[in-house]
């Protein structure tokens, strides 16, 4: 499925002009797959999971190759494809690309294989971020390959084009986050590093680049002072997620969702972990061969 050229026709659209009632039944039923290089995709699941209650979700975790930051676009893109394939295999009816470096990288790779709706974390933040801006300059923080590839930039500039960015690539701050060191004397020296351009560049709202990042919010708070408004693409990208699958008619209504966890390697840790980012309902991973 996932080697089929893309097409116009959506599922539900598919089901309804074959007149097949149970057909489109079954494309609202379909799990909703979620992927990313590892644990941080737990913010913007966490983000789905409230905006759409009612959904089931699959969600991948990379974690035998993560991170996916320091990796060449190539690898990325292969990575990415490979991720699409299993939540393609499960029965997907759509496809969020939670992590920003594939959605920086692959997306558009990954959606013209791709037969269900495919939604990514660029674009919802880059919104985000300019309209929470007042006065136009806005700093980025991600990975190296996210932050390399001008995604964010470019983006954000189709929206507001006289807007400031000021961006920095952040790498340090995934292994603080997946270590829990989100408030101490290493986190503060390691963000204040990172912060300093930014903050001298006067910029008055910063955008989150990395799913792993929210975690360290009251960090950048602390550096940055109160007046630069913070924001991250999760909301945002579970905001896009229940009006596309409005639109195509996909939504489900009632009832209560369920997660199920796939990763590619220590899933104890994952879970261990993952309770950090998604709180309880990690209850368990499968670990898949790669």
């Amino acid at each position: 499925m996932a080697t089929r050229k893309k097409s116009t026709a959506r599922p539900s659209s598919i089901a309804a002009s074959n007149g097949n009632l149970r057909g489109a039944r079954a494309a609202i039923d379909r799990p909703i797959g979620v992927f990313d290089s590892g644990i941080g995709g737990l913010t913007v699941l966490k983000a789905l999971t409230a905006a759409l209650p009612g959904e089931d979700f699959i969600y991948l975790g990379d974690t035998a190759r993560l991170p996916y930051g320091t990796k060449s676009n190539e690898v990325i893109v292969r990575y990415s494809k490979e991720n699409t394939g299993f939540l393609l295999a499960k029965g997907i009816k759509m496809l969020v690309v939670a992590c920003n470096t594939s959605s920086a990288v692959a997306l558009d790779a990954i959606a013209s294989d791709t037969m269900v709706p495919v939604i990514g974390v660029i674009e919802p933040g880059a919104r985000a971020a300019a309209k929470a801006s007042r006065i136009g300059k806005i700093g980025v923080i991600g990975t190296e390959a996210t932050i390399a590839s001008g995604a964010y930039t470019r983006a954000i500039q189709r929206l507001s084009p006289r807007a400031e960015i000021y961006t920095r690539a952040c790498p340090l701050l995934v292994p603080l986050a997946e270590e829990g060191w989100t408030n101490n004397a290493v986190a503060e020296l390691t963000v204040a590093h990172y912060l300093e351009s930014l903050k001298q560049s006067g910029i008055d709202t910063l955008l989150l680049g990395c799913t792993h990042y929210p975690l360290l919010r009251e960090m950048f708070v602390r550096i940055l002072g109160p007046r630069v408004k913070i924001v991250d693409s999760a909301t945002a990208t579970a905001t896009d997620v229940r009006g596309r699958l409005r639109t195509l008619k996909l939504a489900r209504r009632g009832g209560a969702g369920s997660q199920s966890f796939f990763v590619t390697e220590t899933p104890d840790r994952f879970v261990r972990v993952g309770r950090r980012f998604l709180g309880p309902q990690v209850e368990s991973a499968v670990r898949i061969e790669r």
